[in-house]
């Protein structure tokens, strides 16, 4: 079958699902194949429960008129998701980075919403499946769409471009993330850049952040540049804390307003001004930008700022790598609270150079001084320290329950396999 006459099928389903679990009555159930499973299996029951149709790829599993075969479905998802996309000619933005690509994708949500009918990534749907998902879920009244990007190695960005079709990007840094896949900081460069190279191609536009020189060498070529940062740039604003929140005073002439956030770590502070960017190159008015961003309250264990039995939790256990590691250090140091316990868990995905960065993390910690440090699980066990250690969460769930903390300022983060948020819950 075409593409063009499966996309007429959607027109009239307009509802994709890859989980049997999540089904709908009337959805099209793309049959994916992983690791661990074979969602050709599951076909006859997807119709069972509803589905309109199944594509699979394996013909044992073409069980009547309802269940399309091609050649390899997610390609064929992935298709479907481009032809869907072409028929749109409104702003489409793409986010990556190292960090904080989420919480910017979502303020900038927050902000466009408040004027335009905007469609985002839900989560962090971000990689070969989630991104195609992400332009299926699009109506026709849509005015704006976001679309997150996440990568763990070369071309990955480039091909969903090739579907995505940005017509705005947005590189929020490049930092020590998935070194492994990347093969080092220049790698993580070279993949992320792989945005700006669709963009410079397309003759696009992008929003950079002028406090990181090196988005400057890499945007050269990029006639359409909206700029955002501390100083020398379009949209101007300066950081500074309040009980632990962020506030941003926007400095731009003619847009000066002060914006508190409930945002813990002044390294939110680009992914406000970011949004602030975007919102006000779409015309949004900066009192209601500030509006927008000051009701945006984290979740899903992202910067969040927690109160529990007398003591103050930073939960920033989402994920974790080098850079955004030694930021969160540094943040909570900056913190004026009198009793802080730290606890990390391991960085994942960072290749021969886990052990050398993992030994950069006790250095940056022995460098102030703690009422606890407790380390959690990976590589952490690998490198030399004075550091309470536990192999996993649960462990380390035992022993905070049995500090019995009172008017303690506690900072939880490690990578997403480490589980920190299990040691509060």
């Amino acid at each position: 079958m075409s593409i063009e006459s499966l996309y007429e099928i959607f027109c009239h389903y307009p509802s994709v699902q890859t989980d049997t679990r999540k089904l709908q009555q009337g959805d099209i159930y793309f049959a994916l194949i992983g690791e661990n499973f074979n969602g050709n299996r599951f076909a006859e029951k997807a119709l069972e429960m509803g589905a309109a149709y199944a594509i699979v790829d394996e013909e044992e599993y073409v069980l009547n008129d309802h269940c399309i075969l091609v050649e390899d479905v997610l390609t064929t998802l992935q298709q479907l998701a481009l032809y869907h996309r072409k028929q749109f000619t409104i702003p489409f933005i793409a986010i990556t980075g190292s960090n904080g690509k989420t919480t910017t994708k979502e303020l900038i949500y927050t902000v466009l919403s408040s004027k335009y009918k905007t469609y985002a990534t839900e989560g962090n749907l971000n990689n070969h499946i989630g991104v195609p998902l992400t332009i299926l879920k699009i109506k026709k009244d849509a005015e704006m769409a976001i679309i997150e990007m996440g990568a763990n190695h070369q071309l990955e960005i480039a091909s969903y471009c090739a579907i995505a079709l940005p017509t705005h990007g947005l590189i929020n840094n490049c930092g020590k993330a998935h070194l492994e896949g990347f093969g080092g900081i220049e790698g993580v460069r070279k993949g992320k850049g792989e945005l700006y190279d669709y963009v410079r191609q397309s003759q696009g536009t992008i929003f950079r952040n002028t406090d990181l020189p090196y988005l400057y060498d890499m945007s050269t070529g990029i006639l359409e540049q909206i700029t955002y940062g501390k100083m020398q740039a379009e949209y101007t604003g300066i950081p500074s804390m309040q009980n632990s929140y962020l506030q941003v005073a926007i400095t731009s002439p003619k847009l000066e307003c002060l914006i508190h956030t409930h945002l813990v770590g002044e390294y939110n502070f680009p992914n406000v001004m970011a949004a602030v960017a975007v919102g006000r190159t779409f015309q949004i008015p900066i009192g209601e930008i500030k509006k927008s961003i000051e009701m945006y309250t984290p979740s899903n264990s992202r910067s969040q700022l927690l109160q529990l039995n007398g003591n103050t939790i930073i939960l920033d256990a989402y994920n974790a790598n080098p850079s955004s590691m030694s930021e969160a250090i540094s943040n909570f140091v900056q913190t004026d609270y009198p009793n802080k316990v730290i606890m990390l868990g391991a960085m994942m995905e960072l290749g021969k150079e886990s052990i050398t960065e993992h030994k950069r993390i006790i250095h940056v910690l022995e460098e102030t001084n703690w009422n606890h440090v407790v380390l959690v699980g990976g590589d952490f066990e690998r490198v030399p320290h004075s550091y309470t250690y536990f192999p996993n969460s649960e462990e380390a769930k035992i022993w905070f329950q049995s500090m019995k903390f009172e008017n303690t300022a506690i900072l939880l983060k490690g990578s997403r396999a480490m589980a920190m948020e299990k040691v509060i819950q």
